[in-house]
């Protein structure tokens, strides 16, 4: 079963999502739920004392730190 859910973008954020589902080949209703999957993973992993963030595949150092969440 599947759920169909209304919410309004801003402009900026619209333009960015249908930018981001043009060069991945994608829609925009895929990016949505690949956005929402990724949010609540983090905040799983946040309740359990993870950090979030974007990790240099070389160094394997986390580089940049999500917070906010």
């Amino acid at each position: 079963m599947s759920t169909r859910m209304n919410i309004t973008l801003s402009d900026d954020l619209s333009r960015e999502i249908d930018r981001a589902a043009m060069e991945s080949e994608t829609n925009k209703s895929e990016i949505l739920r690949k956005a929402l999957t990724l949010y609540l993973a983090m905040y799983e992993g946040k309740k359990r004392g993870r950090k979030v963030g974007l990790v240099d595949p070389e160094t394997q150092k986390l580089e940049t730190e999500i917070i906010g969440l």
